[in-house]
């Protein structure tokens, strides 16, 4: 797997998402609460960028006329068709077991570990960095 630096931790704030491009894919990076998620930007039914979704909680019902919600932020529905994919994990909240939009690892480094380079000369790098593999 193929490792890329997107950018500053704090470029993308709690509760916020941006869309990337790596080797030609495109990844919709998620950040739940300071923990992030990426998946491909593309739902599986038609197409749809799921960068442009909505993002919202998971809502339960134990009877009729009562329902509470949980995980506020975690679930994003897809524009076109309002399908529902877990950002944790990409799996469909209608049927998990077989429908799943790519899920990427994600993770944040310290910026001093990645030992990144300008043309030739070291950098030093003083913030946290989203790291994506793919």
């Amino acid at each position: 797997m193929a490792r890329h630096v997107v950018g500053p931790a704090t470029e993308i704030g709690p509760g916020e998402r941006r869309m990337v491009e790596l080797d030609g894919k495109k990844i919709v990076l998620f950040n739940l609460g300071g923990e992030f998620f990426a998946l491909a930007d593309r739902c599986p039914h038609q197409g749809a960028s799921l960068s442009q979704g909505t993002s919202m909680a998971v809502i339960d019902s134990n009877c009729p006329g009562e329902y509470g919600y949980a995980r506020a932020g975690e679930i994003v529905r897809c524009p076109w068709h309002a399908w529902e994919f877990d950002i944790r994990t990409g799996k469909s909240r209608f049927d998990p077991r077989r429908m799943k939009v790519r899920a990427f690892p994600a993770c944040v480094e310290k910026g001093e570990a990645l030992q990144l380079q300008a043309e030739t000369f070291p950098v030093s790098i003083e913030e946290d960095y989203v790291v994506v593999e793919i």
